[in-house]
Formats: C-alpha cells, sequence, structure tokens
C-alpha cells in the first residue's frame, strides 16, 4: 500500500484535481479571497508532481495531502466563515462562531507535521526520538506563525479585500487560536501516526526509494 508505484497517488490526484475545477468554476468567496485560500494547494499539488519520480512519499502522507487540499478548497469556495457545515456545528453545540477555521488550522498542523518529519527521516537530518517530535512541532508552529505573518500583511497590503481570508470573524485572539489548533493538530499526529508513517517509510525502503535514517529511540 505504501509503494509509489500503487494507483493511490493517481487516484488522489484525480480526486483533487476535480474539486479544484469544481470548486473553482464559480465559488461563493470573491475570486482574490479563493486565490489566497486555495495558494498552498496551487503551489503543493504541483510541487509533489515535479518530485513524485525521485522521491515518492508514503501512501499515508499522500492521502493526508490530499484531505487537507479538499479542507482548503472547501474553505476557499464559501469562506472559512461561511462553510455550512461549520454553520451546523455552530448551531449543534451553540458556539459562538463557525468552527471550520478551527479545523483548517488544525489541519495545517497535522499534515505538515509529517510531511517534515517523513522528509527530514529520510534525508538523514532528522533522528527519530523525543528530540525529534519536539524540533518537528517547533517547525509546525513556525509554518503556523509563518501563515499568521502572511494574513496579517495580506491585510496590510489589500486592506478590507482580506477580510474574508482573514476570516477572524470578531475574535480579537483569533491568531493564537490559529496557532494553538496547529500545534494540537502536530501534537495529534505525532503520537497517532508516528508507526504507521514509520512502517510505510520502511516498505518505501525496501522498495527502493530515498532510505529512511536509523533509529535513534
Amino acid at each position: 500500500m505504501a509503494r509509489a508505484s500503487d494507483r493511490t497517488p493517481l487516484f488522489l490526484l484525480a480526486t483533487v484535481g476535480l474539486a479544484f475545477v469544481v470548486l473553482g468554476w464559480s465559488p461563493k468567496a470573491d475570486r482574490f479571497t479563493w486565490f489566497m485560500e486555495n495558494l498552498p494547494v496551487l503551489v503543493g499539488v504541483p510541487a509533489l508532481l515535479i518530485t513524485h519520480r525521485r522521491f515518492p512519499l508514503s501512501t499515508l502522507l499522500y492521502v493526508l495531502i490530499a484531505l487537507h487540499c479538499l479542507v482548503l478548497m472547501v474553505g476557499g469556495y464559501w469562506t472559512y466563515a461561511e462553510v455550512p457545515a461549520g454553520h451546523w456545528v455552530k448551531h449543534w453545540l451553540h458556539l459562538s462562531r463557525n468552527p471550520y477555521d478551527r479545523l483548517g488550522h488544525l489541519f495545517q498542523g497535522f499534515v505538515p507535521v509529517l510531511l517534515f518529519r517523513e522528509v527530514l527521516l529520510r534525508k538523514g537530518i532528522l533522528k527519530r526520538g523525543p528530540w525529534a517530535a519536539f524540533v518537528l512541532i517547533l517547525m509546525a508552529l513556525g509554518l503556523s506563525a509563518a501563515y499568521e505573518l502572511l494574513e496579517w500583511q495580506t491585510a496590510v497590503w489589500t486592506g478590507s479585500s482580506a477580510d474574508a481570508f482573514l476570516g477572524s470573524q470578531g475574535d480579537p485572539w483569533d491568531t493564537q487560536w490559529d496557532m494553538a489548533c496547529a500545534l494540537i493538530g502536530a501534537s495529534a499526529a505525532l503520537a497517532a501516526l508516528t508507526r504507521v508513517q514509520d512502517r510505510q517509510l520502511q516498505r518505501l525502503a525496501s522498495a527502493g526509494a530515498a532510505p529512511s535514517a536509523p533509529d535513534g529511540g
């Protein structure tokens, strides 16, 4: 299942591509907001296509990246504050805001931390162990902080045009909540999927892909 030669990456690419066309054809959000929310997809998917043959990722990671792309594209279609499923949850749980944005930032920690881990282990830059988890969580928080800075600078450059992209919904602590969600997502991913990822990395190494780093704990 983890081998790069299987059909899973192709199926995921087709699914993401179809969703991109459908959700991007006539989004309910303005086109600027749609573009900003889909920017990671527009950059990330071509990068994966370019590197797929010489550095295939684990099936686990391809699946998670595809799910993350879908989360981003849904948010770009409606804006995070207006995703209908988020409104349903808001009413069910009597929340003060649409929580879909929180889901997006959970994924912002959950998926990148495993991507960082896989690349750094296979390149021999990182060894497994408690310090690795600490470094990876800091990297995920750094990515989250960089994204918050992007949101801030976009608002400075474009003024009210960036309101939907910011998605703060009137919460003065939105930035802190976003980073906290990324922290929770990164921690949960390392706690739940490290062993699964390691098994798939071993299969990739056995199949002749870039080797995994030796165990360090």
